[in-house]
């Protein structure tokens, strides 16, 4: 049985023994994620769909996305599609795709039929002027995509 005395006595020894220097950890060397650099938005959606179709989803999914981004740094968007989220039809999950960034896959949700709702929001952020997609990947594999253009200014003067 492990009681609070165990615990604290082998804390103690852990700590006795990286004080010492006979418990050593080798750092090491960081390395730069490298999947999604500098990748086209055609080479992403591949990547993460494949040769899948993607239909068009606008009777089905709604993206929420201001139109003029005054800061580029926090730009709110909303996704919501409408799906019953049963075990045999629900949403398995939804991404945000932003064309013209350096890392084009803005954001990934894995949803489950438990969550009652297919529904996401985040601030993402944009570079630059671009088109916004939002994909909804359904149970049954199908994917249905929605896209905005959203402008991203300076000071909010709307160029």
């Amino acid at each position: 049985m492990v009681n609070r005395r165990t615990v604290l006595g082998a804390l103690g020894a852990l700590g006795a023994a990286a004080a010492t220097g006979t418990l050593t950890i080798a750092p090491r060397s960081a390395e730069a994620q490298q999947l999604g650099l500098q990748e086209s938005v055609q080479d992403a959606i591949k990547r993460v769909f494949g040769t899948r179709p993607i239909k068009d989803g606008s009777a089905l999914v709604k993206l929420d996305i201001p139109l003029i981004a005054e800061n580029g740094a926090v730009v709110p968007v909303t996704v919501e599609v409408q799906s019953p989220m049963t075990p045999q039809n629900h949403v398995k999950g939804i991404y945000v795709i932003a064309d013209k960034n350096r890392i084009p896959m803005v954001t990934h949700v894995t949803l489950t039929p438990e969550a009652g709702a297919a529904f996401m929001g985040a601030n993402i952020r944009l570079g630059e002027t671009t088109d916004v997609r939002a994909i909804a990947e359904q149970s049954d594999g199908t994917l249905l995509a929605v896209k905005r253009e959203v402008k991203v200014t300076v000071g909010g003067c709307g160029g």
